[in-house]
């Protein structure tokens, strides 16, 4: 079985979908039973890499400008272009069963016109009202394509339940089927014999620095507790704001920018506690690896954050720094709770894994596409 999977973001390129295709596609290297070709986009001159020998990566030029984390209308029009014309050239030299599309828009919408049988991811922007940034243009316009790609095709999956009752205001009824993200626990693992002999609450957050995350939020909490520090790891257009922001709130706050997941790991075995208080959000990769390093987490009330807290953390209702505040005081006075739900965060984690993921997909793609 031969299937066509679109991206537009890939490693390097992008930050959580593209991490989700990733690892899915990683634990498809060398079945017996499938064959992928991904189109993705290209950091620089069209490139095909094989990173197994049933796993072909084309890398498209877009023209790529140097933010590697930002995808502009631009570069998405211009992805949607090369890779409708780039499908139909395959199309010729192969027989796929069908198309998977990560992103309902555009990638859905390029699935759709290809003709070929189709199902589609969905990450989270591409969910109408999803992100408050598209408002007006899901209301004129993604709303009502959203429709006619989701109707048209022979899956839909959210990758969490918040995703899909969001979806389901656009689309009432239709069977969405769940897959959340995954994790490595066996990359992704607790320090041994990880000892914190100071004092200090060791906070780490991970992500794009982006207003979404309302990382502002977070530092603004941690102004004047001295017994606290922040490292966060990401880069983005906020930087210089955030930076800005520590400066004048007086928070021991180191700014990593993106590390590679060694460095990751290394970051987040010798932190404490994980801090996510985005906007809104899907199913956090991040999340789910500091989940799986044995750290208790706080989130705000939105996607797929809530669902992964069960007694390893604390969901934060309505966002504000003093609420957060007060929940790293708690922390902070109580090394047997932050022990508590760092082991229950592990045991969590465990629950999850890409292998699962891949395997819920490739069953799907026996049902629908052949």
């Amino acid at each position: 079985m031969k299937i066509l999977m679109l991206n537009y973001e890939y490693p390097p390129l992008g930050g959580g979908a593209a991490n989700q295709t990733a690892f899915t596609l990683q634990n498809f290297y060398n079945n017996p039973e499938i064959g992928i070709d991904l189109i993705t986009s290209s950091t620089g001159k069209y490139k095909v890499e094989m990173p197994a020998a049933n796993v072909r990566i084309f890398y498209l030029d877009i023209q790529k400008n140097e933010q590697l984390h930002y995808q502009s209308y631009f570069d998405l029009l211009r992805y949607s272009w090369a890779s409708y014309f780039f499908i139909k050239k395959l199309m010729r030299q192969n027989n796929y069963a069908g198309i998977h599309a990560f992103f309902g828009i555009p990638c859905g919408f390029i699935a759709w016109l290809s003709g070929l049988h189709y199902g589609v991811s969905l990450c989270g922007s591409d969910v109408p009202f999803h992100n408050k940034r598209y408002k007006w243009l899901d209301i004129l316009l993604f709303k009502h394509l959203s429709k006619i790609i989701w109707r048209k095709a022979k899956f839909v999956v959210p990758n969490s339940t918040g995703l899909m009752e969001t979806a389901c205001k656009t689309l009432k009824n239709y069977p969405f089927e769940i897959i959340p993200n995954g994790v490595d626990c066996t990359v992704f693992q607790p320090k041994k014999e990880h000892k914190n002999n100071t004092n200090e609450l060791k906070i780490i957050a991970v992500g794009r620095l982006s207003k979404i995350k309302q990382f502002n939020i977070l530092i603004e909490a941690l102004a004047g507790l001295e017994n606290c520090s922040l490292q966060l790891i990401g880069d983005g257009p906020e930087l210089f704001d955030l930076k800005k922001i520590a400066e004048e709130k007086k928070v021991h706050c180191t700014f990593s920018g993106k590390l590679n997941r060694t460095e990751l790991i290394a970051a987040l075995q010798n932190s404490d506690l994980f801090v996510l208080p985005s906007e809104n959000e899907g199913m956090s990769n991040a999340l789910l690896e500091a989940m799986a390093c044995g750290l208790p987490v706080i989130v705000s009330n939105v996607g797929g954050s809530a669902e992964l807290v069960d007694n390893n953390g604390f969901i934060i209702e309505a966002i504000d720094s003093e609420k957060i505040r007060q929940t790293l005081i708690l922390y902070s006075e109580s090394n047997l709770l932050l022990k508590e739900h760092g082991i229950n965060s592990r045991k969590k984690a465990l629950e999850m894994s890409w292998l699962k993921v891949a395997n819920r997909y490739l069953n799907l793609y026996k049902k629908f596409l052949i």
